[in-house]
């Protein structure tokens, strides 16, 4: 398995940072040769289904997920939302933390785990490389960095 941490600290509330965070249709806008779906109605929260689709033609795999931990900031603690990846390429979780500093400001944390099917686990610092870059990006564009 691969682990990677990002984390960014930003301007925006904690509030904002995670509505921006856990807007997972942007998610798709800003990470390369990747669209999001929804897949679950109403309200985001646990329960939500979502698949992001990534690759061009047949060289495309679906990566399904599931909010299966939903805790918005609040005052005195951040906010925590933890993704299962279910996919058959494609397994792990990821958590997004979201906390408040002083002066108004945020810090957000993305931690990913995951596994890709084929994939030896020697290349797992390539992996974690890969998607420490690819998420810094995805973090930067959505937090309007």
């Amino acid at each position: 398995m691969s682990l990677f941490r990002v984390e960014r600290a930003s301007a925006l509330s904690a509030e904002e940072a995670w509505r921006r965070l856990t807007d997972f249709r942007a998610h798709g806008r800003l990470v390369p040769l990747t669209r999001t779906r929804l897949l679950s109605p109403g309200a985001t929260g646990v329960g939500t289904r979502f698949v992001a689709r990534t690759g061009v033609g047949r060289l495309a795999f679906d990566d399904p997920m599931e909010v299966v931990r939903w805790e918005p900031p609040a005052v005195g603690r951040p906010g925590r939302c933890r993704l299962e990846k279910r996919g058959r390429v494609v397994l792990g979780r990821a958590e997004i933390e979201v906390h408040g500093t002083a002066g108004g400001g945020s810090r957000a944390v993305w931690v990913e785990e995951l596994r890709v099917r084929g994939v030896p686990g020697f290349l797992d610092p390539v992996l974690a490389l890969a998607g420490r870059r690819l998420f810094g990006r995805a973090m930067d564009g959505l937090l309007g960095m």
